[in-house]
This record gives C-alpha cells, sequence and structure tokens, in this order.
C-alpha cells in the first residue's frame, strides 16, 4: 500500500508569522504552489493559501485591508494549527482527513518535524496512477454554480462561498458557458496591482457633443475587474463516459481543479478534484 511518504512533496517552503502576506505571494508565483506553512520559530503554527488571500483582500471591514500587502503580516491571514499527517499514513487516510475538513493539503510531520506536504494535486497523481476502471460519470458531482461574465469578483467570491465551491463557470446572456474561474483565477497575481493594491480597470465611453458631430471619447476610473476579465477560456469538456484517470490528466496537466461535464450538448455535472478525493477515501 502506497503511503504518504511516496507521493509528499519535500523540501517544504515556509514562512515566518511576521513576514508580509508580499512575501507569501512572491512564492507562490514563483514556485507555482498553492500553499505554504507558516512557522514561529521552529514550531508549524499555521497555513496560508491561495484561496486565504484572495478571500481576504476582498473583505472590506478589517483594518488591515487598507494596508498595502507589504506591511500586512501573514499571521493576520493564515489558518491556525493545521491539520498535518505523519510519513507512514496511507493515502486513503490523507484523503479522508482532506475530504472531511475540505482542505487541499496536509502538512506532514515526523517527531515534530515538518518533512514534507501532501496535497490533494499529488493525490490525483496517486489516483492517475491507480484506477483503471472508473468514468467520470462514476464520480461526478452535480450543482453547477454559474456567474454573468460581467459580475463583479467581490460577488463571485461570494458565491463561491455560500455554496461551498471552489469553482464557477462564466455564463452569457443567453446562459451559454464562456469560461471557467477557479481559486487559481482569483489568486492574488490577478488581484493585486503592481503597488500591491486591489486592481481595478479603465473603459471608454463614447459620446457625441451633437447629434451628427465626431465622436469623442472619455474614461470613466477605476471600475472592479468582473468575471470575464480572469477567467479561463475556452472551456475544456469531458464526458461521461471517459475515464475518470484520462479526465484527472487533464487536470494535471492543465492545472485545474475541475472539468464541466457535457453530455448531449448539457453541462450535466463537474468533474472536480473534490470527487477524485471523495473517491480515493472509499478504497480503505
Amino acid at each position: 500500500m502506497k503511503k504518504v511518504k511516496d507521493y509528499m512533496q519535500s523540501p517544504v517552503y515556509v514562512l515566518n508569522k511576521e513576514e508580509p502576506v508580499q512575501r507569501a505571494r512572491n512564492l507562490m508565483l514563483k514556485h507555482y504552489i498553492s500553499r505554504i506553512l507558516v512557522m514561529d520559530d521552529k514550531k508549524l503554527v499555521g497555513i496560508v493559501t491561495k484561496h486565504d488571500i484572495s478571500n481576504r483582500l476582498n473583505q472590506a471591514a478589517p483594518e488591515w485591508r487598507r494596508r498595502p500587502i507589504s506591511q500586512i503580516p501573514i499571521k493576520l491571514l493564515m489558518t491556525e494549527t493545521p491539520i498535518s499527517i505523519y510519513p507512514g499514513a496511507s493515502l486513503e487516510q490523507a484523503a479522508e482527513i482532506m475530504d472531511e475538513n475540505k482542505i487541499d493539503g496536509l502538512p506532514v510531520e515526523d517527531n515534530g518535524e515538518i518533512v514534507g506536504i501532501i496535497t490533494a494535486r499529488d493525490l490525483l497523481s496517486y489516483f492517475v496512477d491507480t484506477d483503471k476502471t472508473s468514468n467520470v460519470g462514476d464520480l461526478i458531482s452535480g450543482g453547477i454554480v454559474s456567474v454573468h461574465r460581467h459580475h463583479t469578483i467581490s460577488h463571485i467570491i461570494e458565491e463561491m462561498e455560500t455554496n461551498g465551491v471552489d469553482r464557477v463557470v462564466v455564463t452569457e446572456d443567453n446562459l451559454t458557458p464562456v469560461g471557467t474561474i477557479t481559486h487559481t483565477n482569483l489568486a492574488i497575481s490577478g488581484l493585486v496591482n503592481p503597488k500591491d493594491e486591489m486592481r481595478t480597470k479603465n473603459i471608454k465611453m463614447t459620446r457625441k457633443d451633437r447629434t451628427a458631430g465626431r465622436k469623442q471619447y472619455r474614461y470613466v476610473k477605476e471600475v472592479p475587474l468582473v468575471a470575464e476579465d480572469i477567467m479561463s477560456y475556452p472551456i475544456i469538456y469531458t464526458h461521461p463516459e471517459v475515464k475518470a484517470a484520462d479526465a484527472t490528466t487533464i487536470l494535471i496537466e492543465k492545472d485545474i481543479c475541475g472539468l464541466p461535464v457535457v453530455d448531449e450538448e448539457k453541462i450535466v455535472g463537474f468533474f472536480s478534484t473534490r470527487d477524485i478525493i471523495s473517491a480515493i477515501r472509499m478504497w480503505s
């Protein structure tokens, strides 16, 4: 039986709890990682993810929100006392912990020392190596959450939080799907400008001095980003009869967390990392 130590990532990127959010963001971007462990001296005290950063920077209430992220200590965003696992645990045990707690990563500790981290992405690799029979239709979840392409980022984050999902489908006025948004799209790189301020955009509107006059343009400053500004497109689909391992390989190669499932030109579900974790859990 494969163990956590066989699939975990090591070494692990860590930060001191007093270091700024900007440092966490830069590490995530540089090393293509989604979570960083937070230490106090040599003791694990927290974990911070892309989700934590994108979600909490959207909140306007806290006083720290009005400071640049170079001045916000990571301890204000981190999840304290994260759940950990030991190297000799089974991957099914790791999947069970992730599934029950709705998390995507577990620090790996051995005698009080951090020796690695096991993530949902690592479990996807285990699934591809192990499952040779399941079809996408055997595992998919229903309940697609959709947003309009002109909905604001704040609205999208609220929809994700309210519905307990980590992705949404972006649609046109006629409900035709045109893209998807996940927490990866909402990562800090897309929400913060070089000055560490929440991004906005300028738009041009046309007006005429008179009915037959020459068109003139004026800028409307700082309108919020919307779904179409950050969504992934075109949409990659899968089908209920596709082998689950093949669809999972696409998730790994494209670095995405899910695929809309289409049958007879209708979206019938979403094949996601969560579905795969739940499937692995049942192997024990």
